[in-house]
């Protein structure tokens, strides 16, 4: 009888020790932290953590568990090589007069021979780019503001990138087209910036 006695006593203190223990387990401090100090360390781990890179869109690119390789730059040869097998069509120009384009798509043609890059006719099927060009200009007081916009295809009509800008000038105009006091020059300086960027995003996107 002693003996039942003694081991009924063993198992209740067994089992109370058991409980403290699972007791502990559900009472650490991280199971019980109010909800607002969980947004507090949320929100720390938040700042100390690296931001995901953001895409062309602004909107954070999904990482993976993969390390991110990175590319060696193009040396000026492998740049070279990438422009001379390009052959750019460009497009008719939207939005500008004939007499602001006629300088731009001269500068256009100019600046695509310094660089390498051969331009190819409207009726040519080998283009590799498309150049699609879309201006406005907006006149305030003393100046005059080209507004552009650039977009490149590839030859099945897939947007591959987009290049914009604006460059203002003095306006000698006082009458309702805009078009009317913007210098060749203002449109030559245009079609340089234009591509050399598209020049840069070859290189890029080849890299």
């Amino acid at each position: 009888m002693r003996r039942s006695h003694m081991t009924t006593v063993s198992l209740l203190v067994a089992l109370a020790l058991a409980s403290c223990t699972n007791a502990k387990d559900v009472l650490e401090p991280s199971a019980i932290t109010p909800p607002a100090a969980q947004g507090s360390t949320a929100a720390t781990a938040a700042a100390t953590s690296p931001a995901a890179p953001a895409t062309a869109t602004g909107v954070p690119a999904t990482t993976t568990g993969a390390a991110a390789t990175t590319t060696p730059p193009l040396t000026s040869a492998q740049a070279a090589a990438i422009l001379s097998k390009t052959r750019l069509q460009i497009a008719p120009i939207v939005g500008a007069s004939v007499e602001a384009a006629t300088p731009l798509t001269a500068e256009l043609q100019t600046r695509a021979k310094q660089r390498g890059i051969t331009l190819a006719g409207s009726a040519d099927q080998t283009a590799t780019h498309v150049l699609k060009g879309y201006f406005s200009a907006i006149s305030e007081g003393k100046d005059t503001t080209v507004i552009y916009v650039w977009d490149v295809y590839d030859p099945a009509g897939n947007r591959l990138h987009r290049i914009n800008g604006q460059m203002k000038a003095a306006s000698t105009n006082s009458g309702a087209d805009s078009w009317k006091a913007v210098s060749p020059a203002t449109m030559q300086a245009i079609a340089d910036q234009t591509i050399d960027q598209f020049a840069a995003f070859l290189g890029g996107k080849a890299g």
